[in-house]
């Protein structure tokens, strides 16, 4: 069988690219090696942990309803329904994928396609394998968890975020390794549920990829809640016990710590998999593991292209991987496209307090150059924030002083991922700092606390 497209992965950036493909007329197929289409972020990644944060949120609320004049006489969880609901939300939009594929015509493989070179591929399934032909490839296969030298994860005790999501019961406690992203929001997921949670990373500050004060802040919250962070530590001699897990735990104070936790949540990254989709039999070019490309998402294989977590110099993030399919379904189609600018990315980190970011942090301002003004606002000056009683965090700006060139925006607080949605519309549309002042925003709103760290930046906020 030969396509014009052939999509191997059917991740966010996978399916999309699949679908906008035929929307633009191109005869297209689907390889998928699971038996449910959407990847790792519909089935153990963003969709199903965001349903457990949400839940978690919820329950908070009960447990601190009569704040709001509202008595809940005996709140409690019932955890095995909390997953039952995650994954009807899951299975909704496992579905929902397959009805888009289905609209616009796309041919559906299942098994695992694997590069043989000159377009073909190789699928091999149950049925035994069969070769398929394609124009243009678009590889979309994703990433997998990282693993600790030595361990492998179980169903039970020593867990990725795939087992995580699979408890049936709250645990006692929990040991997180790895603070970026996955590692806190786990943790904030877990503590709200009453987990007694200890959160080990071996670099300097939590979610180390995020701006300083961010990073600062999160701690502060965290150890707040209640949620011991220990950054600058490093674990080791992991061993299963009768009990869950027992680890020695080197502190940035040189000193060590046994410490034991019913479950072990590894969240020390993710690599990219590409070690068996045959790219030796191309001209792809690869830097541990993850593919080089250009402007338009090509491969040094010709007609071959990249999205998604495999890629080199882009964050691993579900809508990267789809803006990504955009870029290269439209130079495939011959239509027009601006390549990713990995300025324009927004980060999202769903823990409590939320953290939403895009562009550059101050250090990184000050390193390429910038002459930087920064402007700070606190959402404990925000009367929305005070209505939802969440006043931790703050919106902050970073600015180049001569032109007012608006290089990166960086908020942790109530929501924060929803709220950068305004940043990174003006950086897109080269906004600047006195663009965003003069733009009116909503009272009473929580992102009215953006508009105030726009005028902070010119030391005019209003409420602070």
């Amino acid at each position: 069988m030969s396509y014009d497209v052939i999509v191997i992965g059917s991740g966010p950036g996978g399916y999309s690219a699949a679908v906008r493909a035929g929307q633009y007329g191109l005869k297209t197929a689907l390889i998928e090696k699971d038996p449910k289409l959407g990847g790792t972020c519909l089935h153990v990644g963003c969709i199903p942990t965001k349903a457990l944060l949400h839940t978690a949120e919820v329950w908070q609320h009960m447990l601190h309803a009569a704040d709001e004049g509202l008595l809940c006489d005996n709140p409690r969880v019932d955890y095995p329904k909390v997953v039952d609901k995650k994954q009807k939300v899951v299975d909704k939009h496992a579905k929902g994928v397959e009805f888009l594929l289905k609209r616009q015509k796309v041919d559906v493989i299942k098994g695992y396609g694997k590069l043989l070179g000159k377009g073909k591929i190789e699928v091999t399934s149950g049925k035994g394998p069969q070769i398929v032909e394609a124009k243009k490839i678009i590889l979309a296969t994703g990433s997998e968890a990282r693993m600790l030298p030595g361990l492998q994860p179980d169903a039970n005790t020593i867990l990725t975020n795939v087992e995580i999501l699979n408890l049936q019961s709250v645990p006692k406690s929990l040991i997180v390794i790895g603070a970026g992203a996955v590692g806190v929001e786990f943790a904030s997921i877990f503590h709200r549920f009453g987990t007694k949670v200890t959160v080990l990373e071996m670099l300097p500050r939590l979610v180390p990829v995020e701006d300083e004060d961010v990073s600062k802040e999160l701690e502060r919250c965290f150890k707040k809640a209640g949620i011991r962070c220990e950054t600058g530590a490093k674990a080791q001699d992991i061993v299963k016990t009768a009990g869950g897990v027992k680890l020695t735990a080197t502190l940035a104070n040189g000193k060590s710590e046994v410490m034991e936790a019913e479950k072990l949540l590894v969240a020390v990254g993710r690599k990219p998999n590409t070690d068996r989709i045959g790219i030796e039999n191309t001209k792809i070019q690869a830097d541990r593991g993850f593919i080089k490309v250009s402007g338009n998402q090509e491969t040094a294989e010709p007609g071959v292209y990249a999205i998604g977590d495999i890629v080199a110099g882009t964050p691993q993030l579900a809508h990267v991987a789809t803006m990504e399919g955009m870029v290269a379904v439209a130079h495939i189609a011959g239509k027009p496209f601006t390549p990713i600018n990995r300025n324009r990315i927004p980060g999202a980190t769903y823990a409590e307090p939320g953290i939403g970011s895009v562009g550059m942090t101050e250090a990184q301002a000050k390193a390429a150059g910038y002459k930087v003004k920064t402007g700070k606002f606190p959402f404990s000056a925000n009367s929305k924030a005070s209505i939802v009683g969440a006043h931790e965090g703050f919106v902050k700006v970073v600015s180049d002083e001569k032109f007012g060139e608006i290089l990166g925006m960086h908020i942790i607080g109530y929501h924060a991922y929803e709220l950068i949605a305004e940043a990174v519309a003006a950086m897109e549309s080269e906004a600047t700092v006195e663009t965003m002042r003069n733009t009116i925003h909503a009272h009473p709103t929580l992102y009215e606390a953006v508009g105030e760290a726009f005028n902070a930046v010119y030391g005019l906020a209003i409420n602070a």
